[in-house]
């Protein structure tokens, strides 16, 4: 009896539906629909006689099947995203997409004008920005670039670290009229703070810096970097903010504008595979040296 031919995309549906937990979230991993993702796994169950996931309540749960087949899906996954990047890597043509993540207020307010001047020297490159704060995977192509925050850990990545962005804590004019000047760090205790998200710790960075504050000071969090910075400009608190940003809005002012700056790294990354790609060694080198040249710094 001859083995079942099983269809790569089928696969593909199974792993994600396994990975994400759920046929919608999977939909949303691979840009494409549930009743796709839905239509593909149970075509996959049909070509091997068996079930893969059971409904628990609003829950899907992998059989036994499932869980034997994840660890070898998993590895044709790697294998093909292997295959991609080599033959992506090949192309020495200019003309294509070249996708470009960063976190949101850097893809926003930051890499745009980059942008504009790089593809005014090679208009045939088609940029897709791609603005989060999770980590987009650069093994399986989610993105070719990476701007990130934290010095990678992947092996498989290379790339280089950039001048430190510096920020600085802004608050509205119509806040501090409201609340009165902050001219000591003393002031800061009665100010209200925008976190820009709820992990522990926060806390003890502010007063690591000598801030006077208490959970109390941080009626607002946000996952957002924009969401954040809007926040402020409306007058609802203090934040921090990349202060080639701040520094540029008239509706803002720094607080405390004689503390130090606050310095965070930014690396560029890409996968070793694709780096000789022409269209991202494009991309990546004019980068590099546009934020080199923006800081002062030689090439």
């Amino acid at each position: 009896m001859d083995s079942p031919k099983i269809d790569w995309n089928h696969l593909r549906s199974f792993l994600a539906t396994a990975e994400a937990g759920s046929f919608s979230a999977a939909a949303i991993a691979l840009g494409t629909t549930q009743p796709t993702i839905s239509r593909q796994v149970a075509a996959l169950e049909a070509t091997l006689g068996v079930t893969l996931f059971e409904r628990v309540g609003q829950r899907i749960e992998l059989t036994p099947a499932a869980r034997d087949l994840v660890p070898m899906a998993a590895d044709m996954n790697r294998a093909a995203s292997a295959i991609s990047r080599s033959a992506f890597g090949m192309s020495q043509t200019l003309a294509g997409e070249v996708r470009i993540t960063a976190t949101d207020l850097f893809a926003s307010r930051i890499l745009p004008p980059l942008i504009a001047r790089m593809r005014a020297e090679a208009p045939e490159i088609t940029i897709v920005l791609i603005p989060g704060n999770d980590h987009k995977n650069l093994q399986t192509r989610e993105a070719d670039i990476a701007v990130r925050n934290i010095r990678p850990t992947e092996p498989e990545l290379i790339g280089t670290r950039l001048p430190d962005a510096t920020g600085r804590f802004y608050a509205a004019r119509s806040y501090l009229d409201r609340i009165g000047p902050i001219n000591t760090l003393a002031d800061l205790s009665r100010a209200d703070f925008i976190n820009i998200d709820d992990r522990e710790g926060y806390l003890q960075f502010y007063q690591s810096m000598g801030f006077p504050v208490t959970a109390a000071n941080f009626p607002y969090v946000t996952e957002d970097h924009n969401v954040m910075w809007e926040m402020v400009r409306a007058g609802l608190g203090i934040g921090p903010c990349d202060a080639r940003v701040g520094d540029a809005d008239p509706d803002v002012v720094p607080v405390l504008p004689d503390l130090p700056p606050i310095p965070f790294p930014v690396w560029l990354l890409v996968h070793r595979d694709v780096r000789s790609n022409r269209r991202v060694r494009h991309v990546f080198d004019f980068l590099a040296e546009a934020f080199k040249a923006e800081a002062g710094v030689s090439p």
